[in-house]
């Protein structure tokens, strides 16, 4: 391996050079030894090879990573994203290929805190590259939805809440649609339930059925809708509950879900209350 390396690196041709690093790196690959490959990366980041060439190969070897055995995969890329730490600045681009392949292993897992984590390490607001608003909110919107995967409410909050500075420009449509999808799952397991229930209600009455090059099937309208019948009946009693109650019995769409006999009961419990109430207040006056 040294010895490849020191022939790699005495040639001058810079072209010859990336082809020789190229064939060490196809065989580095294809053993699926980690030690080999970590010696590959220290190479690739010590002074003997330029940058221009050093980018290049390791652009090719993010890419290749997937060909790896899952554990070989995981253990060479963090070796790769430690070392090359101290000059992220440089390799950029290699990192996120990095660790969007790394997330993409992880969710493969149902590791979803795990693949949120590898992805939030990506520099959303870098000076480096030029990076468009529509690649930023995709990002915040994959983020939130990994960590409402784990039901982690928290860290999903903190990244909607960033997408929502993006998503007021985006005509990207199913973007637009996952980060209400992502908001309302997160007011829902904040318990926050009536905002919740307003905010299925408002996906699941969804015109349009195709999104670009997406479908919109009805079984997730119908999930939604189901999603706002349920948070309404949790919410605590009120006027705006039993309005929200009353708008949703109404919907002719409601008398297909497997929920519509409780929501018919919750509503008659909460209109004799009102009716009570009602009595009560003129008994007074």
């Amino acid at each position: 391996m040294d010895s490849a390396f020191a022939s790699a690196s005495a040639i001058s041709d810079q072209r010859q050079k990336i082809e020789q690093y190229k064939l060490i790196l196809s065989s580095v690959i294809t053993s699926n030894d980690i030690a080999q490959a970590k010696k590959f990366i220290d190479h690739m980041l010590s002074d003997d090879v330029p940058l221009v060439v050093s980018r290049q190969l390791l652009q090719i070897f993010a890419q290749e990573l997937g060909r790896l055995e899952p554990e070989a995969q995981k253990e060479i890329a963090h070796y790769t994203l430690t070392q090359i730490q101290p000059r992220v600045v440089s390799f950029e681009e290699q990192v996120l290929v990095i660790r969007e392949k790394l997330a993409e292993l992880y969710e493969s897992e149902q590791q979803w805190s795990k693949a949120a984590q590898m992805l939030s390490g990506i520099d959303l607001d870098s000076t480096m590259r030029v990076i468009d608003d529509t690649f930023r909110l995709s990002k915040c919107v994959q983020i939130a939805r990994l960590y409402l995967e784990d039901d982690d409410a928290v860290n999903a909050e903190a990244f909607i809440n960033k997408a929502s500075f993006l998503v007021s420009n985006s005509q990207h449509e199913v973007l637009n649609l996952q980060y209400k999808v992502c908001y309302a799952r997160i007011l829902d397991l904040k318990r926050k339930f009536l905002e919740a229930a307003l905010r299925y209600y408002d996906i699941s009455q969804i015109e349009k059925r195709q999104i670009g090059d997406e479908w919109i099937d009805e079984e997730a309208l119908e999930q939604a809708l189901s999603a706002a019948v349920t948070c309404t009946i949790l919410a605590a009693a009120g006027p705006q509950r039993s309005r929200v109650l009353a708008t949703l019995y109404k919907d002719e769409r409601c008398s297909k879900l497997k929920i519509y006999p409780i929501l018919q009961k919750v509503l008659s419990l909460s209109l004799s209350h009102t009716h009570v109430r009602a009595r009560a207040h003129t008994h007074t006056h």
